[in-house]
């Protein structure tokens, strides 16, 4: 079982740009091992409200459903994730599993989120999550996701 952990502001949240240090590091691994690092990417993006950054890492026609059923476009996604009431403080990847067919690849894994709920209250939801990502010149894309079920 694969576990990753990406907490907002540690010193590993890929602050980065993503050119850069991150063509090095996605040269030395196979393509399972790079979508997952964008995974963790995108789910450090999220940690630390980087709206750029999340932005960067999904496709232009990107679509997520949420846990409740709700679908958002790109712009959308990251304007509730960055801007909106959701105040991430992490995401963690467990039990991830990666299929690639040539530039597409579907990554499942159990995720669990924190947030600031109502009242400045740290919730904590675990939910199964799929995501779809595309590779376009080198770089791995996130184009649709779903998340959901909540577990807990």
């Amino acid at each position: 079982m694969i576990e990753h952990v990406v907490v907002r502001g540690s010193a590993a949240d890929g602050r980065m740009p993503r050119q850069g240090l991150s063509r090095v590091r996605l040269a030395r691994m196979n393509a399972e091992q790079q979508v997952i690092a964008a995974a963790e990417d995108r789910a450090s993006a999220l940690a630390a409200g980087d709206a750029e950054r999340l932005a960067g890492l999904l496709h232009k026609c990107f679509r997520w459903t949420s846990h409740t059923g709700e679908s958002y476009s790109r712009s959308e996604y990251v304007r509730r994730n960055t801007k909106g009431h959701t105040v991430w403080r992490s995401q963690r990847l467990s039990g991830v599993e990666v299929v690639v067919v040539n530039d597409t690849a579907v990554l499942h894994a159990e995720v669990t989120d924190e947030v600031v709920g109502e009242g400045d209250e740290l919730e904590t939801f675990r939910m199964p999550m799929t995501q779809v990502w595309v590779r376009q010149e080198g770089d791995w894309m996130c184009l649709a996701g779903h998340a959901g079920p909540r577990r807990s």
